[in-house]
């Protein structure tokens, strides 16, 4: 067999993307608060990038403070930013200027001799510490539950296994292990503790009577027998908590009544003290600080129309700075780098400005298309697709989901995510579709409007929901009572 090499000419079409399309693209799925920061971290990375908001600011204050001392006759904004685009280039080509006029031996030894600030009467408003040093963080299930723990008689190697259960608690406070059952649990983190298993199983117990009673117990059946107990509650509630916890989830009172040999009246009571106490001991140590959405653009009504805006506040202005641009002639070493930095805040700037249009222009399209939402509410949502808006301003579905992704909108009507607006259809019997977020508002409307001691069965709102001119399978309405977290009619029945 003989092997020989051989040149060949081939065409192939292919799509190749370029650093700057994977950039354009990245930019448009990005959430606001991600695209602040990758922008801030550009800024920080990328010297040829200024945010022009810094700068005109510290160019008004520094063109009002030349113009207050001479009498109102300073320089402009435009002299200013040619004196501090001066002053910069001086600096960086190692300006080493001294201020003499102030005596830095003195003022760091008064500062030295300056005693703490205290709070007292006869300190005035302004020298008291600020109110951000006076703030502490928030309370800690596990240092909470460490600090009990040391202020009890634990020995070390009792202490060290607390840790270790403490170190395992979910965010209900219950002590898991993943991939183990409850009663695997205990004994396999008391042989990483060096602890007997029957020593561990007694720790265990003390700890879950620390505050919140309850806190790392294994099953929501445990979890209550704990509090049960701790609060020295009657029997009977720990024969339900025991033997009939299933029973209580489905409201089959008549069973636990035969099989515990009392009244229905009884168990009605338990069912009232067990739903008095706390099913997730970690429900007031959750360290996690909310969100705060900001909305990508608004819509405002003037007259009969409405308006998109972007909403550019906290955006950093960029632009390009103009004293690396004149250094770029000066240094012929720096010139490519400074040329490919260029070419980075140029392509940024871009993309950034085409996200902020295609954002706007998709959201003019779902405005137009779903204006009787903005007029009547969400009863009146239409049922909308992706190709629906794509075909519209002719962008791929793809860029269309991109751009619905993490973006909210700030209406008359309230605050959405674009992607509230994208509905599947559902016939109507007479007129035309309606928006499946409609059927679930009005599924909700009808849940809320009926008798808690006898709620709708699923069968019943289909009914209900015929005679609103919407028909739906009794399999759809679980669905969707389902999604909206809307209990069946058994467990909505309200007995008391």
């Amino acid at each position: 067999m003989v092997m020989e090499l051989k040149q060949q000419l081939k065409m192939v079409q292919q799509l190749v993307m370029t650093p700057q399309l994977q950039q354009a693209i990245k930019l448009l799925q990005m959430s606001r608060l991600e695209l602040v920061e990758s922008v801030y971290q550009e800024l920080m990375e990328n010297p040829v990038l200024e945010d022009q908001s810094e700068t005109v600011q510290d160019s008004e204050a520094s063109a009002q403070s030349a113009d207050w001392s001479n009498g109102g006759n300073g320089p402009t904004i435009e002299q200013a930013n040619e004196r501090d685009d001066k002053a910069i280039a001086e600096a960086l080509r190692g300006s080493d200027k001294k201020n003499s006029d102030i005596d830095w031996e003195r003022y760091l030894e008064n500062h030295t001799l300056q005693g703490p600030v205290a709070f007292g009467s006869n300190r005035s408003q302004d020298e008291l510490p600020n109110y951000e040093m006076t703030l502490t963080k928030a309370g800690n299930l596990s240092d909470h539950l460490m600090w009990q723990a040391r202020m009890s008689d634990f020995v070390e190697d009792e202490l060290g296994f607390t840790e270790l259960v403490v170190g395992n608690l979910d965010e209900r406070g219950f002590l898991t292990l993943e991939g183990m059952s409850p009663e695997e649990v205990v004994p396999k983190l008391a042989q990483e503790a060096e602890v007997h298993p029957e020593d561990a199983e007694e720790v265990l117990k003390i700890i879950q009577r620390f505050d919140p009673v309850g806190v790392a117990s294994r099953t929501l059946q445990e979890c209550l027998l704990v509090q049960a107990k701790h609060f020295d509650l009657d029997q009977l509630v720990c024969d339900v908590l025991i033997h009939h916890l299933h029973d209580l989830e489905r409201k089959d009172y008549q069973t636990i009544a035969k099989a515990l040999s009392v009244s229905l009246e009884e168990v009605y009571d338990v069912a009232q003290v067990i739903a008095e106490l706390e099913p997730r001991p970690a429900r007031n140590y959750v360290t996690e600080e909310p969100h705060y959405i900001i909305p990508d653009v608004y819509v405002h009504k003037v007259g009969d129309k409405y308006f998109v805006v972007a909403n550019d506040d906290g955006m950093p202005k960029l632009k390009i700075s103009r004293y690396y641009r004149s250094a770029m002639l000066d240094d012929k070493k720096a010139k490519e780098y400074i040329q490919n930095k260029l070419r980075s805040a140029q392509w940024l700037i871009r993309s950034i400005e085409q996200r902020r249009k295609t954002i706007e222009r998709v959201t003019e399209c779902i405005v137009e298309k779903q204006y009787d939402f903005f007029e009547k509410g969400i009863e009146y949502l239409k049922p909308m697709i992706l190709r629906d808006v794509a075909d519209e301003v002719q962008m791929h579905e793809s860029t269309i989901s991109r751009v619905t992704s993490n973006k909210y909108v700030h209406t008359p009507r309230g605050l959405f995510e674009l992607k509230f607006f994208f509905n599947s259809g559902i016939r109507r019997s007479e007129s035309e579709d309606i928006a499946s977020e409609s059927v679930k508002q009005t599924i909700k409307k009808i849940i809320e409007s009926e008798d808690q001691s006898k709620p709708y069965s699923d069968q019943k709102i289909v009914e209900l929901l015929a005679d609103h001119g919407v028909v739906i399978a009794r399999r759809t309405v679980t669905k969707y009572r389902e999604m909206l977290r809307i209990l069946s009619s058994s467990k909505r029945k309200k007995y008391f």
